[in-house]
């Protein structure tokens, strides 16, 4: 089946970087775009930032500046690089993969967790 396998996550004092990866499998990675969201403690899931096979990145106010979303086509991987951490993203970091023909394929990762300490 569909898997998306997220690593990278820990815990890093504010200021710090950390840097995720989705690694997917039994998708034709290209024809998906790629986003990563977070889930703080009591609060919704929302998007941090995406990319399209053609690398064309968005990312949430939050997060310009901070975080850069890329690609690997030939690894079937996304990545999310996180520099200069704050105690506001802590959170479950979750990767997704939307096919770009058909809303019905969308998949989840299992989440890995950011801690940011201040």
């Amino acid at each position: 089946q569909v898997q998306l396998v997220e690593s990278g996550g820990g815990l890093v004092q504010t200021g710090g970087s950390l840097r995720l990866s989705c690694v997917t499998s039994r998708i034709t990675f290209s024809v998906y775009t790629m986003g990563w969201y977070r889930q703080a403690p009591g609060k919704q899931r929302e998007l941090v930032a995406a990319i399209t096979s053609g690398h064309s990145a968005n990312y949430a106010d939050s997060v310009k500046g901070r975080f850069t979303i890329s690609r690997d086509n030939t690894k079937n991987t996304v990545y999310l690089q996180m520099n200069s951490l704050k105690p506001e993203d802590t959170a479950v970091y979750y990767c997704n993969a939307k096919n770009i023909y058909s809303l019905e394929f969308a998949y989840w990762g299992q989440g890995t967790q950011v801690t940011v300490s201040s």
